[in-house]
């Protein structure tokens, strides 16, 4: 966790120990000039700046979480270019600030005095918010970078507290240190770790589409620097560094770092100890101020106000509820608080309150024509439907199982348009696009019984590197026909089984199939020990073909397929679960991808009908998952999972989730509905 917590730990201490000297001077400057009664009004600014500083941290946080991923990837890359403007000038700041800092604010606390406490508060406040700001905004992007918050945050924690401790020391008197040396040595330090957050925050903007070139890499060493390795993590964590950068990233890292580190180092050379004068202590001393309200009440406020503020912000920029409307289901009450919704795609949470499972659907009620539907509301339980409402009058209808069927009041929707009824999908609808993907599938049965074939004519004669390959190119195949494998039976279990729950494991005799074969490939076996599994392997594939014409496919699965195929990958293989040694888990992935793409070629004509942007948007996320794993190979070494980089591997499990996100509505878009 150092690496990570490492360049925050770093930022904590500099920026703490920049505020922290400002607040020392200010409240040495007041208890000299016998102000000692307007202290309160210092901590009530330092105060102010802390609760803006943390607010600000938290709309970050919160509205990047409710963003698109391909929006947050634009979101956090902006901000990361921010952040290294906002630290690149705060370092050439300090270093020429250092030595006059303490003459200007005592000027300032000065002219404070005699105007009120409103300015002392302000210039306390203007004093310590701007680090306090940075802190926030340099915490959040190398959070972001790391791809955790736990290590940032300790090492910024541990920073700050570090920075307290010494000013106070210097307050005090008991500690002497070189400020200069001290904000050159950090201020170097930073500059290279700024450069990363730069590189980081690039190829964010690269994969949230806003910068082009996000596959034009100019170093790519996945194949040879293994990123779960001391060493690489440390590198990644601290520098920002990753063994997979575009040409954009490289270009301007060596550029920022070449021209901000020239100009850093040249000023540090040229520029002397400049004499500071202290000014004559004229300050007068501070009346007993009048109160005129109760102590507590600024400070209260410069707490409340920023974090009221902040959650006004948070609360308006993340989505609506999953449902916009919460409608309770039940045998003797249908639609309770179900209102006129506006025109658009609308949510609805749909909430069995009685004792029977039901059925529910959004109705015409003149017409029955229905717009959304329910399958099996079990009782206690919520589920969302999602509907597009436009011009017209509309009712639910609850159907519970072995009772009469329940219809709410209707309510109408002005404007809009005229709505759309869902058009019902039958097993007729299903038809010619279970037909088409049955070809699909028993076009890859006979391609994988050859494959098998050769791969058992590799072992037989003792060619392990050939079989190797072949075991992929094979598996490959198989992992491409994921739509059918409920129709599989036992073959599913024979061909590509697992060996979790056996007695043995791996080394289990009802262990068989592609990972048994993996498993004894990569681990060494022999050609003997591994003639047997991959005789079995080549007669289950030509079992499975010869059986799978007869097979029961029910049409429905075809919708279901569409989400869970994916479904099953980023459980699987994008975790590694699935490895038995190959390091192959993403190229299987590629399968399933593939896989997936051809069920909504069969599937396009009636998802068109029905949500003419859903097919657009998924082909989008299709092309941004492929691309991610098409950066993870080159020709056939595939990266393994647990030796992606961090950010690499949250890019492509946040693109496959979002794909998953808008598979979503296709099994109810494409369910066999029953009559309303």
């Amino acid at each position: 966790m150092w690496d990570d917590a490492f360049p925050s730990f770093l930022i904590g201490l500099r920026e703490g120990l920049e505020a922290g000297l400002i607040v020392s001077i200010l409240v040495a400057t007041l208890v000299r000039a016998e102000a000692r009664s307007r202290l309160p009004q210092v901590w009530t600014g330092v105060l102010a700046a802390v609760a803006v500083a943390m607010s600000f941290g938290a709309v970050l946080t919160f509205t990047a979480a409710s963003m698109p991923q391909t929006a947050q990837e634009a979101f956090g890359g902006t901000l990361s270019v921010i952040a290294v403007a906002f630290v690149t000038a705060m370092v050439f700041w300090m270093r020429r600030s250092a030595r006059s800092l303490s003459g200007e604010l005592k000027e300032k606390v000065t002219g404070a005095l005699a105007m009120g406490s409103g300015v002392l508060v302000l210039t306390s406040f203007l004093a310590v918010g701007r680090e306090g700001l940075e802190t926030a905004l340099f915490l959040w992007t190398t959070a972001q970078a790391a791809g955790e918050s736990a290590g940032p945050l300790t090492g910024a924690a541990i920073g700050l507290v570090l920075a307290a401790g010494l000013c106070w020391g210097l307050y005090r008197r008991v500690l002497k240190i070189n400020l200069t040396k001290f904000f050159t040595a950090t201020g170097a330090v930073l500059i290279v770790i700024a450069a990363g957050v730069l590189g980081y925050g690039l190829r964010d903007l690269q994969e949230g589409g806003v910068l082009p070139g996000k596959t034009a890499y100019a170093v790519d060493l996945a194949s040879n620097v293994d990123a779960g390795s001391w060493y690489s993590t440390l590198i990644q964590g601290v520098l920002n560094l990753t063994p997979t950068m575009t040409w954009l990233q490289v270009v301007a890292y060596v550029g920022y770092l070449a021209v901000v580190m020239t100009l850093f180092v040249r000023g540090v050379r040229t520029t002397g100890p400049k004499p500071t004068k202290e000014r004559p202590e004229h300050e007068p001393k501070a009346g007993r101020p009048e109160r005129r309200r109760p102590v507590w009440v600024v400070p209260a406020a410069v707490v409340a106000v920023p974090a009221v503020i902040a959650g006004l912000v948070v609360a308006l920029s993340r989505p609506k509820p999953a449902g916009d409307q919460t409608v309770a289901v039940s045998e003797t009450e249908c639609g309770k608080g179900f209102t006129a919704p506006k025109p658009g795609r609308q949510t609805f949470q749909m909430q069995n309150t009685g004792g029977k499972t039901s059925e529910v659907y959004l109705i015409d009620p003149s017409t029955s024509a229905v717009y959304g539907e329910i399958e099996g509301l079990a009782p206690g339980t919520t589920r969302d439907l999602v509907a597009t409402v436009a011009g017209g009058t509309y009712a639910w209808r609850c159907v519970p199982t072995g009772g009469r069927a329940v219809t709410s009041k209707p309510v109408t929707v002005s404007g809009g348009g005229a709505a759309k009824p869902v058009v019902p999908v039958s097993e007729q609808d299903l038809a010619a696009p279970l037909k088409a993907y049955k070809t699909y599938v028993e076009q890859g049965l006979d391609t994988l019984v050859t494959q098998t074939r050769t791969l058992d004519d590799d072992i037989e004669h003792g060619h392990l590197d050939k079989a190797r390959t072949d075991w992929l190119t094979a598996h490959r195949t198989y992992a491409s026909l994921g739509a059918a494998y409920g129709t599989f039976e036992d073959y599913d279990k024979k061909i590509d089984g697992r060996a979790d729950g056996l007695p043995d494991g791996e080394r289990d005799k009802g262990f068989t199939g592609f990972l048994r074969l993996e498993y004894g490939l990569w681990h060494g076996q022999s050609a003997k020990d591994l003639t047997g599994p991959a005789r079995q392997l080549a007669a289950d594939a030509a079992g499975l073909r010869t059986a799978f014409p007869s097979q029961d496919f029910d049409p429905g699965d075809l919708p279901l397929r569409a989400h869970e195929i994916l479904e099953n990958t980023l459980q699987f293989e994008l975790t590694g679960d699935t490895d038995e040694g190959s390091g192959t888990c993403l190229a299987t992935a590629d399968a399933n991808l593939a896989g997936t793409r051809e069920l909504l070629t069969v599937l396009e004509p009636l998802l068109t009908s029905r949500a003419p942007k859903l097919l657009p948007t998924v082909d989008a996320d299709i092309a941004r998952v492929q691309k991610l794993l098409d950066a993870a190979h080159d020709g056939t070494h595939w990266t393994p999972v647990d030796q992606l980089a961090a950010t690499d591997r949250q890019r492509l499990n946040g693109a496959t989730g979002q794909l998953l996100e808008d598979l979503a509505p296709i099994p109810d878009l494409l369910e066999i509905r029953k009559s309303a």
